[in-house]
């Protein structure tokens, strides 16, 4: 079985402004819509350093505010490395926690400088087959598509940095 998904993205900035849209403009560049956020109008904050929490905040239709934690920075190298645990919003307590790593890689090219960024979402062989996340699907198609799903946030992420200017 795979273990992990991995995707990789090429953006048209200087890894330095790659690595502080990826982070500090969670929010503007991930996509919307329930395949995505638990509500449409959910915010993505990732709190900046070892430690740093990557949480999503909406309010509920009664107006309720709520929050979730996505992960935690267990690895902050900037400009060059991120290191969240992941838990999907369907994990309970004693599940385990998966692992997305992003790089950032100077890249030069005829466009330009640019950065090549590549995700890597493993640990999934620690979650079990029959566990909720996978939607009824086998193991590998499932990791298949949670790169699918990664590459679309990739997607966004390039076209984000691209409308920046």
């Amino acid at each position: 079985m795979s273990d992990r998904a991995r995707i990789t993205v090429r953006v048209a900035a200087p890894r330095e402004v790659a690595f502080d849209v990826f982070t500090r403009e969670i929010d503007a560049w991930w996509r919307h819509g329930r395949k995505f956020r638990i509500a449409e109008s959910s915010v993505l904050h990732l709190e900046a350093g070892v430690g740093g929490r990557v949480t999503e905040t909406w309010r509920t239709g009664e107006g309720l505010p709520r929050q979730r934690e996505i992960g935690v920075v267990e690895v902050w190298e900037p400009p060059r490395r991120l290191v969240v645990s992941w838990r999907a919003a369907n994990f309970e307590p004693s599940d385990p926690s998966t692992q997305v790593e992003v790089t950032f890689e100077r890249a030069i090219g005829h466009a330009g400088e640019g950065t090549l960024v590549t995700l890597e979402h493993r640990g999934w062989s620690r979650v079990r087959d029959d566990h909720p996340v996978r939607h009824g699907q086998a193991p590998s198609v499932f990791v298949g598509r949670m790169g699918l799903w990664w590459g679309d946030l990739a997607s966004a992420l390039r076209e984000h940095v691209a409308a920046r200017g």
